[in-house]
């Protein structure tokens, strides 16, 4: 290669250098942006891949069922395992398991004891975490199933009580620490997993008649409607007394609840802060072509073809892009992976598959390269004349600016009202720049304000009682009348929880009896009615989409093999079950299965302390009453705050961002006439007025715009999600008007507090400097 042509190619990457250089300010702000936006993509969908890997991976490793049906043992004995199911490639089971109460500092937690042998079985076998599997000579050892014992703060040689069903006590010790696939994560999941040897169960609960069957089916072809197929044949074998059947269905729904609310809020900022990145990118990229022309123009006539200029912006805007990239992936993971072992109780959270990080990469680069390529086309059309300068657009004035002078505003105003509209493309791109962040930024302070509202209110969700009261010991009437006594309380309502068998479905649903058909639980109906008489239930939304129904039809359903067939009255927001609860009154129980109430809910007078009024009963009861504080289900979602605090900030720069992008084009377009102004006797606090007008007008229109777009889409956003994951509409509740006035000040204030420090520059520069 000759000199001259050594030197013609490696022009282009001379100046993009001295340019990188001359311009650090605009390189560490497009990096920052892109950065910001891949930490946002990638932890969002780690948190959404993650939220069926748990179930995956714990699958593959435990080599899991894909159907579990739990059947109630007779006093003949165990039940068998089904027959005449070719597609069923594997059986775990049948194993015999116990329902317990666990006692442990002070709580009381429902526990199944589950009979397994020292060697682990072959299919559906736990894995060991902590200490190790069970052994021969462990006559009083239990393994733990690990969410459980993360809840009750249990560990290897940790010992505990359990109660069986006969009110005999035992005392076990944890030996091992162990994860399955059979089911989601405690307290979602109830009641809390346990594996013992069966000489220890048959010593913790002897008759047969108190125990069940569970049986586990591996089939080789899992897919939705074979599962359904499987699970519905199978149960049908067992004469009704089949108490609970689940799927891989259910327990990678109910693993992935949560973390696919985190990962879609996450995508929601991350695409917004993708769309608001790319116009910033091509704002900046618009505004150097305009600041540029000379340099473009000069690059030209020195013999530079139009694919040279055209190539070295892209280029170089793709260097900054793929430096961007690379330090937000890393960033990216390690916040899933921080997220994910939170939520999933584990000392290390979720990955994501290096396909899916290559494609956010990839489209992440893409988008920024797109949004380069427009502006620097433009660049590559500049003619070759280096005395030519891109003039902003003449004419009449615009109206707003008309309008200024009409109402007689100070002459600064009408200047900067004149100059906001200048030059339109780049005036849409600052106005769209600002309002999809501040519209973003809206909806998380809608989705933190919905949050704050079930705090406040949990009995929107379902949560009116503030105490759960199991009788133990004592009789129901003896357990009504102490909690009656206690002056704090107001209310009581007896309930009880039980799994229901729906007839041409293979999964249970939860069905829980709750007050009195004349007095209903307090639930608050989002439609329909409460119910009012015998036979009458509400139902969430996941039951309703579940069974195809609607409100006003009938359901009919079994439980404890007994049918039950009530006419869904109204519709109930739940957070938990994936909204698949059934809730009734609990004399509309068949007279065979009306046995005491399991537990009471106790509704406090407004005011009373949840944990002084649990002191007093259990005092009062000499400690026989089971008393346990209700935690509302909002709660763990308080990762929340933090979690929307750093995609706001990553919003908040692209939208300064495009800020100065805006303030550079108005000084390159308007400084001549600031200086001539200047030297016509204009103050230099009149100057800024006038560049602060011109920019702060297209502010004030994006957050605006923004705030009142973001205001009226939050709710439904969130009802939306709410019906796609069963929890329903209802929901949603958009931010009061004090925050949102409150967060457009703010925003406002600060945008042009940013441009007071970029005006004073133009200010103060001297009038020969400024006519250059």
């Amino acid at each position: 290669m000759s000199p001259r042509k050594a030197s013609a190619h490696r022009a282009p990457i001379r100046w993009i250098a001295a340019d990188l250089r001359a311009r650090w300010g605009h390189a560490l702000v497009t990096v920052l942006t892109v950065g910001g936006i891949v930490t946002a993509l990638v932890a969002a969908a780690t948190l959404l891949e993650g939220g069926t890997n748990p179930w995956r991976g714990l699958f593959d490793e435990t080599n899991g069922a894909h159907v579990w049906i739990h059947v109630q043992n007779g006093q003949g004995g165990q039940v068998a395992a089904p027959t005449g199911i070719p597609e069923r490639t594997g059986v775990a089971g049948p194993y015999r398991s116990a329902p317990v109460t666990l006692t442990h500092d002070g709580r009381n937690a429902p526990l199944a004891l589950r009979a397994l042998g020292p060697e682990p079985p072959r299919i559906a076998r736990p894995v060991v975490r902590e200490g190790r599997w069970l052994s021969a000579d462990d006559a009083d050892g239990v393994v733990l199933e690990r969410s459980f014992a993360a809840a009750e703060n249990l560990r290897p040689g940790g010992s505990f009580t359990v109660t069986a069903l006969s009110g005999q006590r035992h005392e076990l010790v944890v030996v091992g620490i162990a994860e399955t696939a059979e089911q989601g994560f405690y307290p979602t999941s109830t009641p809390g997993l346990a594996w013992t040897l069966p000489r220890t169960l048959d010593q913790v609960e002897p008759v047969i008649g108190r125990s069940q069957s569970v049986i586990g089916l591996r089939l080789a072809d899992p897919g939705r409607d074979n599962t359904v197929q499987v699970a519905g044949d199978s149960a049908a074998q067992f004469d009704g007394r089949v108490l609970r059947v689940s799927t891989w269905l259910d327990v990678q729904g109910a693993m992935m609840l949560d973390n696919r609310l985190f990962g879609l809020l996450l995508g929601l900022f991350g695409g917004c802060g993708l769309l608001a990145g790319g116009l910033a990118i091509a704002h900046a990229v618009g505004s150097r072509v305009l600041t540029q022309s000379r340099d473009f123009a000069t690059l030209k006539s020195l013999g530079m073809t139009r694919a040279q200029v055209t190539s070295m912006l892209i280029v170089e805007h793709a260097a900054l892009g793929l430096i961007g990239v690379t330090a937000g992936l890393p960033a990216g993971l390690a916040a899933g992976r921080f997220v994910t072992a939170l939520s999933l109780h584990s000392g290390a959270g979720i990955g994501l598959s290096p396909m899916l990080t290559l494609l956010i990469a990839a489209g992440t680069a893409a988008v920024v390269i797109l949004a380069a390529a427009l502006p620097a086309w433009r660049a590559g059309r500049t003619p070759p004349t280096p005395a030519v300068l891109v003039a902003p657009p003449r004419g009449r004035l615009s109206k707003l600016a008309r309008l200024a002078l009409l109402v007689r505003l100070p002459p600064a105003l009408v200047l900067g009202a004149r100059d906001a509209f200048t030059r339109r493309l780049p005036a849409v791109l600052t106005v769209f720049g600002v309002m999809i962040p501040m519209m973003v930024i809206t909806i998380g302070l809608g989705c933190l304000s919905t949050l704050d509202n079930i705090l406040r209110h949990p009995e929107q969700v379902g949560q009116a009682a503030a105490l759960e009261v199991r009788p133990g010991r004592l009789p129901a009437t003896r357990a009504t009348a102490l909690i009656t006594a206690d002056p704090a309380v107001r209310a009581i309502y007896p309930g009880a929880d039980m799994d229901a068998v729906v007839q041409g479905q293979p999964r249970t649903v939860l069905a829980r009896a709750m007050g009195e058909s004349a007095r209903p639980y307090p639930f608050k109906v989002v439609e329909g009615r409460p119910y009012a008489v015998r036979g009458e239930a509400v139902a969430g939304q996941g039951l309703l989409d579940r069974l195809d129904k609607k409100i006003g039809q009938r359901v009919r359903v079994l439980v404890g093999g007994t049918p039950l067939i009530v006419r869904i009255v109204g519709r109930v927001v739940e957070l938990e079950h994936d909204g698949e609860v059934l809730s009734f009154g609990i004399d509309s129980l068949p007279a065979k299965d009306a046995t005491p109430p399991e537990f009471y809910s106790v509704v406090l007078k407004p005011g009373e302390p949840a944990e002084e009024t649990a002191q007093r009963l259990r005092e009062a009861s000499g400690d026989a009453l089971e008393v346990r504080l209700v935690v509302n289900p909002a709660r763990r979602f308080a990762e929340l705050r933090w979690m929307i605090l750093i995609p706001v900030m990553l919003l908040v720069l692209i939208g300064l961002s495009n800020l100065y992008t805006a303030s550079v084009v108005a000084e390159r377009d308007h400084g001549p006439d600031l200086a001539v102004l200047k030297a016509m006797g204009l103050t230099p606090r009149q100057v800024v007025a006038t560049m602060i007008t011109g920019t702060g007008l297209l502010v004030l229109i994006g957050v605006v715009a923004g705030t009142m777009a973001g205001a009226s889409l939050v709710a439904r956003l969130i009802d939306v999600q709410g019906h796609t994951s069963g929890v329903g509409a209802g929901l949603g509740h958009p931010p009061s008007v004090l925050t949102l006035v409150t967060a457009a000040v703010a925003a406002l204030a600060l945008a042009l507090l940013f441009r007071l420090f970029l005006a004073r520059r133009a200010a103060l520069a001297q009038v020969p400097v400024a006519t250059r």
